[in-house]
């Protein structure tokens, strides 16, 4: 089996080159890097892990921690961050909050403070502060998607804004009754995104001098067939029903589109609906969705924290 060495003399670099060159630490020209690659592919050289761990005491590996795994937010999210990291030559761990509180202790005070991940992106999950104290002191940076973190780089949407901008789009289009389906209490996640584009919802009304019915505010669990539920309850009578509906993700407006069609309404003729996301199905529905930018967010953090892990003050 060919060794560095072997590497080093096909590429005719030293061996030190060859190591910064596959680890992707420290300078190394692009054309070096290149006769590297070359001379590493054409003997089929692949990097021992337990020596770059032994050397650098790092793993190329990050912890992924999101609440959800079965919805579109988040595994478009994780696609677009495994696939950055294995650009960047890393692996992914990925750890599930939803087993509740004992889950997540395990998770924080144990898994992610083990050797095996060197950093940590954080989905929609706010760690406490003495989850960062612990992750901070044993020099992992973590990055969070979704809201602020204190102390701790993040990435998120306005979120009140995309609920007002959702609901003026519907003002211009000359509704005058218009309902939202929002997330429960189980649902309102860390950072209380449902909570804060319901303000948003609730801001644009008042701007317009609009009603916020309380009868046109409903709650579901981020769900097609929840909020499909929902918008059946919404729009069942048509004398009291509102004219539009704003749904705080595409998911729930997709379940918004059935129920309106079961009913026998024309979209958006009869009634206009809008979501937040821009999921890949939004074309096939025909919805009118606020972009978030979901995978630019999960590829733009990965390449964030790859850069704080190259940092030499880590």
């Amino acid at each position: 089996m060919a060794g560095i060495e072997d590497v080093a003399r096909l590429a005719g670099v030293s061996t030190a080159t060859v190591s910064r060159a596959l680890s992707g630490k420290g300078n190394v020209s692009d054309r070096a890097r290149a006769k590297v690659n070359d001379a590493a592919n054409e003997l089929g050289y692949v990097a021992s892990h337990s020596a770059y761990t032994l050397a650098t005491g790092r793993n190329r590996n990050i912890g992924v921690v999101m609440p959800y795994l079965d919805r579109w937010f988040f595994s478009a999210i994780l696609e677009a961050a495994e696939t950055s990291m294995i650009e960047h030559g890393y692996d992914l761990t990925l750890y599930n909050l939803s087993g509740g509180s004992e889950q997540r202790a395990k998770i924080f005070n144990d898994f992610l403070l083990r050797k095996r991940v060197d950093a940590v992106l954080s989905v929609a999950v706010q760690p406490s502060l003495s989850e960062l104290a612990a992750l901070n002191k044993m020099k992992k940076p973590i990055l969070g998607i979704g809201g602020r973190i204190p102390g701790a780089r993040a990435l998120w949407m306005n979120d009140v804004k995309a609920g007002r901008l959702a609901t003026d789009h519907l003002i211009s289009m000359g509704h005058t009754r218009i309902g939202h389906i929002g997330g429960t209490p189980a649902s309102e996640m860390e950072f209380q995104q449902p909570n804060l584009r319901r303000i948003g919802y609730t801001e644009a009304l008042a701007a317009a001098g609009l009603e916020a019915k309380p009868t046109w505010f409903l709650q579901a669990d981020f769900t097609l067939s929840s909020a499909y539920y929902q918008a059946k309850q919404m729009l069942g009578n048509p004398a009291a029903a509102p004219t539009a509906i704003f749904c705080s993700s595409d998911e729930m407006a997709f379940g918004a589109i059935m129920a309106a069609k079961d009913l026998g309404l024309r979209v958006p003729q009869d009634v206009s609906i809008i979501g937040i996301d821009n999921h890949d199905l939004a074309d096939f529905y025909g919805l009118t969705t606020i972009s978030q930018n979901v995978r630019a967010q999960g590829k733009h953090a990965t390449e964030t924290l790859i850069e704080l892990l190259n940092s030499p003050d880590i």
